[in-house]
This record gives structure tokens, sequence and C-alpha cells, in this order.
């Protein structure tokens, strides 16, 4: 059910909450501002555009959220698709594509799908995360070091290979002032908390170099002055064609929005004991998608950094996030003109600590050095999101892991052949009761599914002398498919006609009885021969 959790907590708000709100959405909105700019321009966009996603998707999500403490904007994560998109289909292509994502995002809320979200292997998550941290590193070592040079390619090796040619027009002033401001972002929490560290790098550095002869671009001299102007929603025209063309750039933007809102909502109830509701919060995200494109902004979603900085000051309730919101559009329209003081380096600084702080590398080297397959998904979904595309990675990242899980799930699966004699155990519903001559007797442990379901067929194959009976235990099958139903159809048909009967015994899972209704099977083996005990099926080769 569409539920925002501010309906909720409104119906016991008081003063001292209200207080506490105030000064974690004043504090989060101050945060947000170098932010929302940073990575709009490592987006390939305009500074105002990140301002405008930071306002209206902030607000919207705050307002219709799953989450009590979920704050929303622009983030990292999102950086290397919008990039790609812009500078394929153009800044057009990226509205578009956004408010597609919106789309495919509600739809997803509205048929409950939030909680499978949940269900992405742990692995793919971190590669692609590492991945994009190394993107977003490597996308702003031209205004870390100050390179003079044209336009930066797009792909990750040429880009590199370029930066080599201008390492002969590096600027040391540049460094400085970049330098300077990772430091003070590492070492201003242990002044204080209260007022973030890429804040005062911002006031520090802009101030340097707007009274000081320091020879470094800033903001305006490259997008010129700042003006986030808010107008009303405005729809492209949709073709066809364009939709088309869009289809995979909304899917990946969609699912990086879903699994990164739900992320950090995770980790908001865990700091506040909190519960989401996730398909709520999908909602929300699409909604705030739609609205933040239309009205010029870019992709938004949940905010890890931000949602944990709003709970540590206070914040119990999405009233803060929507003063955050104001806060930030307060700043934008009296103090934009200054933010165009800010130097590129400065902006090059603040992305340096949050692709470090995405990287999750002592994470990513844990996995790596674990079990070969969660490795294999690790790496191989690095790679293709630093060498080849965000999306790719995901499509192939889920693939793989769904094949080596399916892998894994065969490992698991097994036939053995039973005899009365071999089954001398201490526990008594291992123990075989004495088996008819011609009755052969054989037990399936595990899933019987398309991957593992060629065992049985094998298993079956290798009998020598057809028996007058085969009984088949099944009380370790949790789940059976379809191709575990088609071949025991086809051991069925096939024991048929040599005169064989097959007893079905300790089918205990309602999941497997209810596939041997549907697909007709339990009436063609039949009813009398689908048996609760192996005892019982025993007495039935006897009768029979």
């Amino acid at each position: 059910m569409f539920r925002p959790k501010l309906i909720d907590t409104l119906k016991q708000y008081d003063k001292a909450q209200l207080y506490k709100d105030l000064t974690a959405g004043i504090i989060v909105g101050i945060v947000a501002l170098p932010l929302a700019i940073a990575f709009a321009i490592a987006s390939g966009v305009s500074p105002e555009k990140g301002l405008i996603t930071a306002v209206v998707a902030g607000f919207i999500i705050s307002v219709l959220g799953g989450s009590k403490v979920q704050i929303g904007g622009p983030t990292g994560a999102f950086i290397v698709v919008v990039y790609g998109i812009v500078v394929q289909y153009g800044e057009n292509g990226l509205v578009i594509a956004t408010i597609m994502a919106g789309i495919l995002l509600i739809i997803m809320g509205l048929t409950k799908m939030g909680t499978l979200i949940k269900f992405i292997p742990h692995p793919l998550i971190t590669g692609f995360t590492t991945g994009i941290a190394l993107i977003i590193l490597t996308s702003v070592i031209k205004d870390f070091f100050g390179l003079t040079m044209g336009v930066v390619p797009a792909d990750f090796i040429d880009k590199w290979i370029a930066f080599s040619r201008a390492i002969p027009s590096i600027n040391p002033y540049a460094i400085l002032i970049s330098a300077t401001t990772v430091l003070i972002i590492l070492f201003w929490p242990r002044i204080t908390y209260k007022i973030p560290g890429s804040l005062i790098a911002i006031i520090l550095t802009t101030v340097l170099t707007r009274f000081f002869p320091i020879p470094v671009e800033t903001i305006s001299g490259r997008y010129g002055t700042i003006s986030a102007n808010f107008t009303l929603p405005h729809f492209p025209d949709f073709e066809w064609a364009t939709i088309q063309q869009m289809v995979r750039p909304a899917f990946t933007i969609a699912m990086l929005a879903a699994i990164e809102s739900l992320l950090s909502a995770v980790v908001a109830d865990g700091m506040i004991g909190g519960n989401h509701r996730s398909n709520t919060e999908l909602i929300a995200q699409g909604t705030a998608n739609v609205f933040s494109a239309a009205m010029g902004g870019i992709p938004a979603t949940g905010a890890i950094a931000r949602t944990a900085t709003n709970v540590k000051n206070g914040a119990r309730t999405p009233v803060a996030g929507i003063i955050h919101a104001l806060t930030l559009l307060c700043i934008v329209l009296v103090a934009g003109k200054w933010a165009g003081l800010i130097p590129m380096a400065t902006l090059a600084g603040i992305l340096v600590v949050v692709a470090y702080d995405m990287s999750e590398w002592k994470n990513f080297l844990a996995i790596a050095k674990g079990s070969r397959s969660d490795a294999a998904v690790l790496i191989s979904t690095f790679l293709l999101t630093v060498l080849v595309d965000l999306t790719v990675a995901i499509e192939i990242g889920m693939v793989l892991a769904a094949f080596l899980f399916m892998r894994n799930m065969t490992k698991i699966s097994s036939v053995e052949a039973l005899t009365s004699e071999n089954e001398e155990t201490d526990q008594p519903d291992n123990n075989i009761p004495k088996l008819p001559p011609g009755v052969e007797l054989f037990e399936i442990n595990g899933p019987m599914f398309f991957g593992a379901a060629y065992k049985f067929k094998d298993a079956i194959r290798a009998i020598e002398k057809k028996p007058k009976a085969l009984i088949i235990r099944m009380r370790n099958v949790p789940i059976i498919d379809a191709t575990g139903i088609n071949i025991l159809r086809d051991v069925h048909a096939s024991l048929h006609k040599t005169g064989t009967k097959l007893i079905l015994a300790e089918v205990i899972s309602e999941q497997v009885m209810s596939e041997l209704k549907k697909s007709r099977l339990l009436f063609a083996i039949g009813k009398a021969n689908v048996l609760s005990s192996l005892d019982k099926a025993v007495e039935r080769t006897l009768h029979l």
C-alpha cells in the first residue's frame, strides 16, 4: 500500500522534534550545496541542474517517501550514466530517459517489486559501486591537476592516455587547491561534525582565489553565472524511435535509483531503529525523477551520506528532508551568484573524497579473496563498468550470478540408488524397509530444477535390468520446475512401455505436490501410487 511516512510521523509531532528537524535540515541543505554542483559538473551538465535536482527531487522524496529520514538528490552513482547519455543522446535524451526511469520506478513500486531489489547479489553491487568510484576519480583528474587539454575522451583507457600526454601542462596551484580541499575534508571532523568539511573547504579556497591572484579555473569561468531558474514542469515530445533508444539507459537509471535508495533506507533503519516501506519509497523516487527531469534536473535517488548526516544531527521525520530542500532553495536564490566563484579544483578535491568513500576497497578485496563464484561476479561487473558500460555490467553481472547460483544448486542436488543393506544408520527415518525382488529404490536430494534434473534422468538410464517397480523417494525435494516435471513424465512413459510401475514416496513439499497436480502428472501416475511414506510405497509394490 502506498502510504508516505510523513502521514504517520505528523500524528505525534511536537516542538522538540521540529527543532531537531530544523537543525538537521539546515545542516544537510548546506552539505548538499557543493555536492549537487560537483555531481552535475562531473555528469557533463551545468551546475544549476544539480541544484534543481537537489531541491525538487529532495522535496518530493521527503514528502512521498517510505523512509522517515531519507535525503534525496543527485548522487555519485549517476555520474557515469548521466555523462554517457549526455555524450551520446544530448540533454534532451537525458530528460526523456530520466522521465522513463521515473515511470519504471513507479511501476516497480505499484507491482511490489521493492522487496525483490534486496535479492540482487552483494558482489554485483560492490563491483559496479567500486567501478563507478574509479570512473568518478578518473573524471576529475583534469581539474585536480589543472591540466590544459581539449575535450576529455569518453573511453576509460583513452582518458588516461590523454592525461599522460597532458602531464607537461600540470598547474601546481590547482594541485595545491585540490590537496587542501581533501585535507580539510579529512581532518575537519576532528574539530566539529556540525559544519561539513566540504563547506569549509569551499569557503576557504574561494576566498583565496577571489582575493589573491591564483591562476585556477572557477565554475563561472567555465559555465558562466549560476542561475537556477525554477519553472513549471515541461514534458518533452515522446517519439517511438526515441523511446526505443532510451529503454536501456532508462532501465539503468531506474535500477540504480532503486538499489541505492533502498540501500540508503536500510542503512537509515539501522541508525534510527525504523522500518521503511520499500514500495512506497520506489513510487516516491519515481515521482521525484519525473518532476526533476521535467523541471530541468537530472536523475536523483536516496543519498546515503546525506541521509546519515541527517540522522546524526537529530532528524527523525521527513520534515527534516523538506527543510533541507527549502534551505537549499534559499541558498540558491540568495547566494547563487557567489557559487560561480568556487574553483573547479575544489570540486575535484570533493569528488576525490566521494570516490574514495564509494570505492569500498576493503569490501572489494574481501569478496575477491572469497569464493570463486563471488569473485567472478565481482571482477566481471567491475571491469565491465569501467571498460564497457554500466548497463552491460548490470545485465551480464545478473546473468552470471544467476548461472553460478544454478551451478551451486546443481552441485548440492543428487540422485542415489538405495538398497536395504547400505542404509544401516542410527537414524530411524533413514532405515530402508526390505525391498521385494524386482523393486528398485532411488532417492532425489535437492531441488529438481532444470540444472539438476539431468542427473535423475542419467541415473534411471543406468539401470541395467528393468525392474518390476521403481520407487522414487522425494522427501528432500523442496521444489520442482517444468523441466523436472517433464523428465518425470518421460521416465513414467518409458517405464510404462516396459511394464514397470512408478511409485513416488514421501512427497512432502506442497510446491512439488501442487506442480504434480497442475501438470496432470499425478493423474497419469495414479494417486494410489503417490504415497506419504516409504513403508506404504513398499506395501504398494507388493499389492501391485
